[in-house]
């Protein structure tokens, strides 16, 4: 498993909404290449970042951040947020992003997330964003009235490699992931599944290593001291 601590973009800064409210936005550092260094520092191979205004309006205000990110540390980066057209996404593939996540253009436009994983099928995943067994899109603002189930037949049908579950209602709330969730869909998905959303515990982190997923994702609960990345590598690999 791969622990993948987070980055969220707005305005050039690190911040961490609620539930994906941006009404509920709490900014961590004007400087996001200070927290990179701090993932490394503590032995971090990988990390997770998302450019929440590309998230809300499918325009990146932040690729200029992104850019100087990935000039400056060697980590595995997967970068989510307003990834809707193939020009998007090769343009963060060609400055070394590792791999792109798509959320809202996966359920709209399933031509081109075929036409994607069709050039760069190893280096796409798909988030499934869930609100009570419910698909959400545009930054987690819209209901796609898609059930979480049909979305999961839609992506084994074309063969997605990597899907990143985020139960939205966990997220940020710092009271515990959804297990249930990610049990449901390691029986629903033959793609490797990441875990995102209110993970706030070491224990969390040794139950997911325990259902054998590909990996997890870190956000408030590292800035605000509640995991500690020196203690969560442990359950790298």
């Amino acid at each position: 498993m791969y622990i993948f601590p987070a980055i969220d973009l707005y305005d050039a800064k690190a911040v961490r909404l609620l539930k994906g409210d941006y009404e509920k936005m709490t900014v961590y550092s004007d400087n996001p290449l200070e927290i990179v260094r701090d993932f490394e520092k503590n032995g971090m191979t990988h990390m997770h970042m998302v450019d929440l205004e590309g998230a809300r309006s499918g325009e990146s205000r932040n690729y200029h951040v992104i850019a100087r990110i990935r000039e400056k540390t060697e980590l595995f980066i997967q970068l989510g947020g307003g990834i809707r057209s193939m020009e998007q996404a090769e343009k963060y593939l060609s400055i070394g992003v590792n791999r792109v996540i798509l959320g809202t253009a996966a359920v709209e436009d399933e031509g081109f997330l075929a036409e994607l994983l069709g050039k760069h099928r190893e280096k796409i995943a798909v988030g499934a964003d869930v609100m009570d067994g419910v698909v959400r899109t545009h930054g987690w603002k819209k209901s796609t009235g898609l059930r979480v189930q049909d979305f999961c037949e839609k992506l084994n049908a074309l063969n997605v490699r990597t899907v990143i579950a985020t139960d939205i209602s966990r997220d940020g709330a710092m009271r515990g992931t959804n297990i249930a969730l990610y049990e449901d869909l390691k029986k629903l998905l033959n793609a490797d599944i990441i875990a995102s959303g209110g993970i706030h515990h070491i224990e969390e982190l040794k139950k997911i290593h325990g259902l054998r997923l590909h990996g997890a994702i870190i956000g408030r609960a590292y800035y605000t001291g509640d995991i500690k990345l020196s203690e969560a590598v442990k359950y790298e690999q």
